[in-house]
């Protein structure tokens, strides 16, 4: 019975302010118009000019935020565009709700001109949870479904396709009941286990611990994990690395336990790991390699254990012991009964980090990081997509603090951009940090109108070697050198970005960037920066 006199919209959005999700990043459609136009003024609507930029921005603002966002996209074609950055979205585990509008619910099947022919298929496999509701009156509870799944460990983008004739429809009586819902669950150990864990832990002769973007998301909600997690490393005097390809930094850079990022390829890790009886993952798949290198996955009488919140990742690992569980909870009971053995590498902060190579021809990328890294501050976080320099950038830049440093988790081009712009909507107290491949840039370069358009802190770095540098170097590595389309030039990034309305400056010289990075720090809006360096 539809008693209430709301509409099926007008419920729906109770659902959405019951989640905190009232910033809303989109581009319009005719089939979105309905639902965009009965937005309350306690709505925010984000406009990005691609789909793809849509999608990122959302990303960077549930990074920050810790909360799912919903994101606004056009039936097929806008869903596709978008697509590209789904993928990260997907494998970082960002809590996004994308709501597509489909065409005139009598008019799909006929597949006129915007219906999405089978709509719920179309973002498989990189969502959690994909439908279109059978009625309108099924909207409002599908969408409620939609924000749990989300949020839900492990946390992911979920999809809802709604028809745009469904948001006038009344609403159910029963609707009501919808924002006053709630999902928990379990975030203990069984004590047995625990114990089989510390057991292991203790009796290890050269432990080392494996740390991931699960870490960093926890510690984010509750910075007791980030303590735990060098608690644990201290007392076990165990080495920790990174997990490969990490979208995020789980633990100081700048602690003397700390021994970098493993190298994604698997004779790259087995040799990294190769010193270590124990490894315990924390957080992080098993492994997500990149590179092909043949190889055994372990040195013999090297054990691993997983701890993760993702089922999926501990049912596909090739190798070692899996447990799904809290991990930020688990690594902070873990911390508190494991032994001490009492030695330590050093304070806290104290590691140093090595001196960036220098090139007579100009200005290196490790340069960059250094002048990155003599201004950091808690106000600062950052956001890298310089794929030439994602190993470099852990070993050279102060990440100290949860959140703090933000890289894309599929490898999707287009990621930097537009989640330093919904990171610096998400977080305005703070000035984020792009750095970003010339290359790259191209792919999420209609972000500079939003951030333009807000006024937002950030600055954007484009790393320029013109050209596709990590391409040439995989090139490199797989023996064939002579590949075509890898090279770029003449593309004018101070140009562009005024265009968007982004103030811009080019550098080629150490010197010149330090000056124009130190101005950027300053400024109350956006700054581009173009730093030519050489390959």
């Amino acid at each position: 019975m539809a008693t209430t006199g709301k509409t099926v919209l007008q419920a729906s959005l109770d659902v959405f302010r019951a989640h905190g999700m009232t910033t809303i990043f989109g581009n319009p459609g005719s089939n979105e118009l309905p639902f965009l136009a009965g937005l309350g003024d306690d709505f925010r609507f984000v406009l990005g000019l691609h789909e793809q930029v849509v999608v990122g921005m959302a990303e960077g603002f549930s990074r920050v935020t810790g909360r799912p966002v919903l994101v606004n996209l056009h039936a097929a074609s806008g869903s596709g565009n978008g697509m590209g950055a789904l993928t990260n979205a997907h494998y970082g585990h960002v809590p996004l709700v994308v709501l597509a509008g489909q065409q005139v619910r009598r008019t799909v099947g006929q597949e006129a001109m915007l219906a999405s022919a089978d709509a719920a298929a179309l973002p498989t496999p990189l969502v959690k949870y994909s439908h279109e509701p059978l009625s309108a009156a099924d909207v409002p509870r599908t969408l409620s479904q939609a924000a749990f799944e989300a949020a839900t460990q492990p946390s992911g983008p979920v999809y809802v396709s709604v028809p745009l004739d469904d948001w006038d429809e009344p609403a159910l009586d029963d609707d009501e009941l919808l924002p006053q819902r709630s999902v928990s669950t379990g975030r203990g150990i069984d004590p047995e286990l625990e114990q089989e864990l510390l057991t292991s832990l203790n009796g290890a002769k050269r432990p080392a611990l494996v740390v991931g973007p699960q870490v960093d998301a926890a510690a984010v909600a509750d910075s007791s994990v980030m303590e735990a997690a060098m608690s644990l490393a201290e007392k076990l005097d165990a080495s920790v690395y990174i997990a490969p390809s990490p979208t995020r930094c789980p633990f100081p850079t700048t602690h003397p336990n700390f021994e970098g990022v493993l190298v994604p390829g698997i004779q790259s890790v087995r040799d990294q790991l190769a010193d270590h009886d124990l490894v315990l993952v924390l957080g992080a798949a098993v492994f997500r390699y990149h590179r092909w290198e043949p190889s055994n996955y372990l040195t013999p009488g090297t054990e691993v254990i997983q701890i993760t919140q993702d089922p999926r990742e501990a049912t596909r690992a090739p190798f070692g012991k899996a447990v799904i569980t809290d991990v930020g909870r688990t690594t902070v009971t873990l911390a508190k009964q494991i032994t001490d053995r009492g030695t330590r590498r050093g304070e806290r902060g104290s590691r140093i980090m090595s001196p960036a190579a220098t090139s007579a021809e100009g200005m290196t990328g490790g340069e960059v990081l250094e002048v990155l890294n003599e201004h950091v501050d808690d106000s600062v976080s950052y956001v890298n997509e310089t794929t030439t320099l994602d190993l470099d950038y852990l070993e050279r830049v102060a990440i100290d603090r949860p959140g703090m440093y933000s890289f894309p988790a599929s490898g999707g081009l287009g990621f930097g951009l537009p989640v330093a712009v919904g990171m610096s909507i998400g977080a305005p107290e703070k000035t984020i940090v792009a750095t970003v491949g010339d290359g790259s840039a191209n792919y999420g370069i209609t972000a500079l109108y939003t951030a333009a358009q807000l006024q937002t802190r950030t600055v954007f770095v484009i790393i320029n070697n013109s050209s596709y540098g990590a391409l040439a170097g995989f090139a490199q590595r797989m023996g064939v050198p002579k590949v075509p389309g890898l090279t770029l030039g003449g593309i004018d990034f101070v140009s562009l970005a005024q265009g968007y309305g982004v103030p811009a400056k080019q550098t080629s010289t150490r010197a010149e960037f330090a000056a124009a990075y130190r101005e950027a720090l300053e400024a109350s809006g956006p700054v581009l920066i173009d730093a030519s360096i050489v390959s």
